[in-house]
């Protein structure tokens, strides 16, 4: 199996290969527990989750909320507490700022 398949199905990918941030997805698992080297570790868990609760409502990492729609690498290999709270519907708060984007190559305009 790929290794971009089991991030994806984690609920985080790579958009591109030159950056090292990850888009935030919808994880297929409930809990994931991953040794990420040197004693630390990266739990990644999706509350809620399953076929009719296929949309994120919410993320903390490491407790606290998180807005963005997208994760640093550095954050990721640092290991913590990545919870996603899913549910039936899109929210329209999650990822709705302008701040919350993945940061982009491109220039914006205006």
């Amino acid at each position: 199996m790929s290794a971009w398949y089991v991030m994806s199905a984690l609920g985080f990918y790579a958009v591109d290969p030159v950056s090292a941030n990850y888009v935030i997805g919808s994880p297929l698992f409930e809990r994931v527990r991953i040794d990420v080297g040197q004693g630390r570790t990266l739990i990644v868990e999706a509350l809620d989750n399953g076929p009719d609760h296929v949309y994120i409502q919410s993320v903390t990492w490491n407790g606290t909320p998180y807005t963005r729609t997208w994760l640093r690498h550095a954050d990721l290999s640092a290991g913590g507490h990545l919870v996603f709270r899913m549910g039936p519907r899109p929210a329209r708060d999650y990822g709705a700022a302008r701040a919350d984007r993945p940061p982009s190559f491109v220039p914006e305009a205006g």
